[in-house]
């Protein structure tokens, strides 16, 4: 099963119209909102694309965590953001994920601007286009493996109908059909960051953001979730991995690395 066997944007059919997947006709991420970027015929735009990005924070002292970042990821790119603590990458972060807004300069998101979109128009965007994995795994340990991926289905614009079987379509991506009705702290570090991984790309999302993905997994562990983000990679997911870890960076197409607040490429 590829990743790309995962979704067709739609409706649900019993949500309305905020339920409208966004990039489906009518969406939230539609023509009707913003152009998704390029005319038929000519060149994708990229999913990620930073133009001048600055954050700043008042102070006293004021904080600049951002200064003129400019970054493109094109479609399929898998991308290491590498930085020590205090760089920038939290800042960055919360920029990709549409999470907070740049002080100056604009992010386009396949191509549609968001510094100034609307609160409901960037939450549809972040739902349904962006899959967000954290180093600390966010499941709720109450629910099983299965319960944990649905939820994640729920404001994403997946079809009601189409819920479950695209849950378990994802877990068997990540290996994890014989866990389904598993709850969290029955499984190791590693199952339980495939199971993050899962959730977060239940719904065909146009970029994988992951924060520190291995941050709390032993070396082996590490080495599972870095090779299952190569498979996805190499299935056309594109990718956006932030660490501090030269041996997870190694493993990207493409690597950046930021400092005081500055992003610069880096030669593989």
């Amino acid at each position: 099963m590829t990743w790309t066997e995962l979704g067709l944007p739609g409706t649900d059919p019993g949500g309305g119209p905020d339920a409208v997947a966004p990039g489906a006709p009518g969406g939230t991420g539609s023509t009707d909102t913003a152009a998704d970027g390029a005319d038929a015929g000519s060149a994708p735009a990229a999913v990620v694309d930073l133009v001048d990005v600055s954050r700043s924070f008042p102070g006293p002292p004021r904080v600049d965590a951002l200064r003129g970042v400019s970054l493109r990821v094109d479609p399929g790119e898998y991308v290491s953001i590498i930085g020590p603590s205090g760089s920038g990458k939290s800042t960055l972060l919360n920029i990709l994920g549409l999470l907070d807004r740049p002080t100056s300069g604009e992010y386009l998101l396949d191509g549609v601007p968001t510094g100034s979109a609307s609160e409901s128009v960037r939450s549809s965007l972040r739902g349904g286009r962006i899959g967000f994995v954290f180093q600390s795994f966010h499941l709720l340990p109450q629910r099983t493996v299965l319960d944990n991926v649905l939820l994640a289905t729920l404001y994403s614009g997946v079809p009601r109908g189409e819920r479950e079987e695209r849950a378990r379509t994802a877990l068997e991506r990540v290996h994890l059909t014989h866990r389904t009705t598993f709850h969290p702290t029955t499984l190791s570090g590693g199952e339980r960051q495939r199971v993050a991984v899962a959730r977060a790309i239940v719904a065909a999302p146009h970029l994988l953001l992951a924060d520190e993905p291995t941050g709390n997994l032993d070396s082996t562990n590490s080495a599972e979730v870095m090779d299952l983000f190569d498979e996805l990679h190499g299935d056309g997911l594109t990718l956006a991995v932030i660490t501090h870890d030269p041996v997870v960076s190694a493993r990207a197409q493409r690597r950046v690395r930021i400092a005081d607040g500055r992003l610069e490429e880096l030669d593989r």
